[in-house]
This record gives structure tokens, C-alpha cells and sequence, in this order.
């Protein structure tokens, strides 16, 4: 199995560094979320990769060779676009030949690679279809069939689920990690969708204005966040993040690490380890949605945010206040001023 390793890699245009000294390692026969916001620089990572783009500065190297310099080709990579990529001219198969004949393998090497493809992704009375007349998860098979028939070690994909709709993602979801799996194949997967990552990836590279903000498995990344960042980028409704003093001055019976300064410390708490009680911190709550195995409560404590995420329906209204209580044991606590967390869960 094949690993991919990005030592520094930076990618600047007119002096703005989209990519800025960025460093990680896919394990062969891993998949890896690159996971951000638009603009964060984990697609222009992906081309990178891929050799589309050049890097700036630093060092990129698959199966333990360097190949910054390299031409796509030489990389050993297979690639999964957003938009697909298929030729509408062409029917199933010969989009998904398409690279092999280019490529000059043999016609009967190319047909066995294409049944095995196909049968593999439930493609095999599609084939003489074109992209018109597939659905959008056919034809997301079909841009899956072509990395597979190319039998590179590593493939790389773009957001590839952005454009089906949500049943269909959940499903695709499910047959490409089968896949990815199944193959032995290591994966680096862009997308901004922290449920895609989180149920997918073995672990997940957290993206910020070019940089890393966190390098961890899922589990990791959702219960020891390492900055405030990423507490409220991962997690559905994101952890509720506040100023200790907010919390403290409105009845939150909780003490800070005795070797901090209260007064430069937030706290963080997720919002399903919060309690409804009788006294604790006063809040107002501003929305109820009922979802039926939880109910989310939307409030404000002091003007801050305020998700309260508990089992069942609560029976509570816009306008009126209540009380909630933070487990002590289920705090995070944050430097203020860095944005970093001070103390490990």
C-alpha cells in the first residue's frame, strides 16, 4: 500500500499563500478528509497532490518517492472531480476506458478491467447508456469506474458527493468507503461537509486560511478539539463556546484550572451535555425545534449563543427563560486570545 507524505508544501499566487507550509501523512490504504470552509485551501492541496498545480515551496512524496516535480502522470494517482468529468458523447464504457485506451493497454486487459468495474458498482446493464441518460449517482459510479479501471494505488477526490442530492450522499457515502476499503485503495477525500468526513475518513486534516488547524481521527477531533475553531466546526449543532465570566456572572456554579487567569479563559461545552434544571445559568430561549428523537433549544446568555440539545421534546417557548446546569467534567476550556485550548480533556 501506497502513502502519501506533504513536508511544508506551499502554493502562493501574487504573494498570498493559499496553501502555507501545510504537513501531513495519508498511511497506505487509509482515507484521509481534508475538511474545511470554502476558501481554505484543502481543494488547491488536493491538486498539489494531483500535479495540477505547482507547489511554491516544500516537498511532496508518494509511496516514499518525491514527486513535486512530477507530471500527473507520473504520479501513480487516480482522480475523482466534482462535476464528474464524463464525456457526454461517449456511453459508460468508453468513459470509463477512456483513460486506458489513452493510455495504450490492450483491448483485452481494458474489457476485464471494465467488467470488473462494473460489477463492482452495479454498472454492468449501464453500459451502453450515456451520461445523459444516468442519474446523478449513476454517474457518479461512472466517475468511480474510471479511477478503479486505472488501478493507481492512490485516488484523490474532489468533493464527489456535493452535487447528489441528501439520500444519495448518504449512500454513496457508504459505497465509497466500502470501496476504498475493499480495493486496499489510499484515499485522500476533499470536502466541507464534517459528516462526510467524520463518517468516512480515518482521519481528518481540519483546514483554515491555508493552514492546519487540527490533524486528527474523527473521535479525536470531536472530543478533544485543539482550538475553538475547531470545536464549533465539527459537531451537529456545533459546541457552545463562551466567555468563563459570562457564564459565571449569569450562575454557572464552575471553577476554572487553578493555575489560569479566569478572565482570559472561554469554556466550551457541547450542546448535548447540557442539563435543563431548576437554577443554574439563566437563558433565554429564542427557538424550539422539535426533531423528534431530540429537541434543539436555541437561547441567549447575555447576548452569546446558546444551543441546548436534549432527548425527546421539551416543552418550552420562544420568550421564556430557563435554567441549565454544564457538567463540570464536560468542559473544554480555551485561552481567549488564541483561540487555543489550555487544558486536555
Amino acid at each position: 500500500m501506497v502513502s502519501v507524505a506533504l513536508k511544508t508544501v506551499s502554493k502562493s499566487w501574487g504573494g498570498a499563500a493559499a496553501v502555507d507550509a501545510i504537513s501531513f501523512t495519508v498511511e497506505g490504504g487509509k482515507l484521509v478528509a481534508l475538511l474545511g470552509p470554502s476558501g481554505c485551501g484543502k481543494s488547491t492541496t488536493l491538486r498539489l497532490i494531483a500535479g495540477l498545480e505547482e507547489t511554491s515551496s516544500g516537498t511532496i512524496e508518494i509511496g516514499g518517492r518525491n514527486v513535486t516535480h512530477a507530471s500527473p502522470s507520473q504520479r501513480g494517482i487516480a482522480m475523482v472531480f466534482q462535476n464528474y468529468a464524463l464525456f457526454p458523447h461517449l456511453s459508460v464504457a468508453e468513459n470509463i476506458m477512456f483513460g486506458l485506451k489513452v493510455r495504450k493497454v490492450s483491448r483485452a486487459e481494458r474489457d476485464a478491467r471494465l467488467a470488473r468495474a462494473a460489477s463492482i458498482l452495479g454498472l454492468s446493464a449501464l453500459l451502453e447508456r450515456k451520461p445523459s441518460q444516468l442519474s446523478g449517482g449513476q454517474q457518479q459510479r461512472v466517475a468511480l469506474g474510471r479511477a478503479i479501471v486505472a488501478e493507481a494505488p492512490v485516488c484523490l477526490m474532489d468533493e464527489p458527493l456535493s452535487n447528489l442530492d441528501a439520500q444519495l450522499r448518504v449512500e454513496m457515502r457508504r459505497e465509497i468507503r466500502e470501496l476504498q476499503q475493499r480495493l486496499g485503495m489510499t484515499m485522500v477525500y476533499v470536502t466541507h461537509d464534517q459528516v462526510e468526513a467524520m463518517t468516512m475518513a480515518d482521519q481528518v486534516v481540519l483546514m483554515r486560511n491555508g493552514r492546519i488547524e487540527q490533524d486528527a481521527p474523527p473521535d479525536v477531533l470531536y472530543e478533544n478539539p485543539a482550538t475553538i475553531f475547531a470545536a464549533r466546526f465539527v459537531g451537529t449543532p456545533p459546541m457552545n463556546v463562551l466567555p468563563l465570566a459570562t457564564v459565571q456572572a449569569k450562575g454557572g456554579a464552575i471553577t476554572a484550572p487553578s493555575d489560569l487567569d479566569p478572565a482570559s479563559l472561554a469554556v466550551g461545552i457541547r450542546p448535548e451535555m447540557v442539563e435543563i434544571t431548576g437554577s443554574g445559568v439563566a437563558a433565554d430561549v429564542v427557538a424550539v425545534e422539535y426533531l423528534g428523537s431530540d429537541t434543539l433549544l436555541e437561547t441567549r446568555i447575555d447576548g452569546h449563543s446558546f444551543i441546548v440539545k436534549r432527548p425527546g421534546k421539551v416543552r418550552a417557548t420562544a420568550g421564556e427563560q430557563i435554567y441549565i446546569t454544564l457538567s463540570q467534567s464536560a468542559l473544554h476550556w480555551f485561552d481567549q486570545a488564541s483561540e487555543r485550548k489550555v487544558v486536555r480533556n
